[in-house]
């Protein structure tokens, strides 16, 4: 494994030459993008992208995202509507991928045997040099092991992966700290697979009316996956964490009475007396991006249980509830009498 830092901002061309030459050899590289670190295989290599579930240890019916510097590049594998490309050609490059039909010309392991694929331009001037030097497209899943919450800094992917990677850019901590929003088009209206940055409530101003399924709230599990993030454990921490509607000092009041420790991830400073306190952020684009790295930090406490507060589900606290939902096994204590039913 090499390690290699860059100026997010000005790409050392140095080192996006060595990444295009490690996938077009079918190695796997770990680079940040504007959401979280993703882990890359060059799109057209089975044996990549092989590679890629293996270091995961990813369950190989969850597909990959296809990363693409331009709307002509996702046409070469996927059928893009008319309607769609111009829509594309306004929010892209940026943190939306869309799911459509392929065109059967990247690997079966890319898109998990299904006869779509998803796909999106990233915002960060890493992944997209490395795009065009490649001349080609890359897929990739974040770059974490499967289950862990996503990595946001080259630190967790070295945490999580370590050698199983040839090649680790360490461009330094993400923008959005959440992955990007995931919509399937190829529904009439489109459907939310997955929330993030970019809110639904934007998004509706390009799509129209997009729908919004119990699995993108995070509430339910899909039979199958279109896309990354809609089956399967995600973002979990080792310690048991449990979503509290309800005022936190008492929740900490009662936990506490039971000798358990506690830590609090909260919006800000110390919270509710509790015995540890992990500061998110002051609004909700700030919870968002130090989520990732509190739900780790949380694992780095002497603490026996995390709670973290509910968020209204609208604009990117849909996204924050969907991923908390899912790092927290479902666990949401709506009063006291439902808190002390997970001790």
């Amino acid at each position: 494994m090499r390690l290699l830092r860059t100026d997010p901002t000005r790409p050392d061309p140095e080192v996006i030459k060595t990444a295009a030459e490690v996938l077009k050899n079918g190695g796997i590289v770990a680079a940040p993008t504007e959401t979280v670190y993703g882990l890359f295989t060059h799109a057209y290599r089975e044996d990549g992208c092989v590679k890629v579930f293996k270091a995961k240890g990813r369950p190989m019916d969850n597909p990959l995202i296809v990363h693409v510097d331009s709307v002509e590049m996702a046409s070469e594998i996927a059928e893009i509507p008319e309607g769609i490309r111009g829509v594309l050609a306004q929010l892209w490059p940026g943190p939306v991928t869309i799911v459509v039909k392929s065109r059967g010309v990247v690997p079966r392991c890319v898109t998990a045997g299904l006869n779509t694929v998803a796909v999106r331009a990233p915002a960060h001037p890493i992944p997209l040099a490395i795009i065009k030097e490649l001349n080609a497209p890359i897929a990739g899943p974040s770059a974490n092991k499967a289950g862990r919450p996503s990595p946001t800094t080259a630190t967790h992917v070295l945490e999580d992966l370590g050698d199983e990677v040839d090649l680790i850019i360490d461009g330094g901590p993400t923008f959005f700290g959440v992955e990007s929003t995931i919509i399937d088009v190829t529904r009439k209206p489109p459907v939310l697979l997955r929330p993030g940055p970019f809110t639904v409530e934007e998004l509706e101003k390009f799509f129209g009316e997009i729908q919004i399924p119990p699995v993108a709230r995070g509430l339910a599990e899909a039979e199958v996956a279109l896309a990354p993030g809609m089956k399967y454990k995600h973002y979990a921490p080792d310690t048991m964490l449990v979503i509290v509607h309800f005022d936190l000092a008492e929740a900490v009041k009662i936990l506490k009475a039971r000798g358990l420790k506690v830590a609090v991830l909260c919006a800000a400073g110390k919270c509710a007396d509790a015995d540890a306190s992990l500061h998110l952020g002051t609004d909700l684009y700030e919870v968002a991006k130090n989520l990732y790295k509190s739900l780790r930090d949380l694992d780095k406490l002497s603490v026996n249980i995390g709670i973290i507060p509910a968020v209204e589900e609208r604009g990117i606290g849909l996204a924050i509830m969907n991923r908390i939902r899912k790092a927290a096994a479902h666990r949401e204590a709506f009063s006291p009498e439902q808190l002390l039913k997970y001790i």
